[in-house]
């Protein structure tokens, strides 16, 4: 397994949450996005991945802002990324 599948495949398992929003927004990030992700990205989103369920899906539904520029950048992101 290359290590950019395998990246991928964390990701995929990281982006499994209690809740159906989160799964299926960060998965469609993944889908989409996370082949083209920097290295400072791919650092910021696993930062993401490790918030609390509930602290994660307030900054991607625009309840609350990051302090992290980064990862206030990455939720834009997300939020933009179209759901197919």
């Amino acid at each position: 397994m290359n290590d950019e599948l395998a990246v991928e495949t964390d990701y995929r398992w990281q982006c499994r949450r209690g809740m159906l929003e989160l799964d299926l927004l960060l998965n469609n990030f993944v889908d989409k996005k996370a082949a083209g992700l920097s290295l400072q990205q791919k650092h910021a989103f696993t930062l993401l991945l490790s918030y609390p369920d509930q602290t994660l899906l307030d900054l991607l539904l625009g309840n609350s802002i990051s302090s992290d520029p980064a990862i206030s950048v990455l939720v834009s992101q997300i939020r933009s990324t179209p759901l197919s």
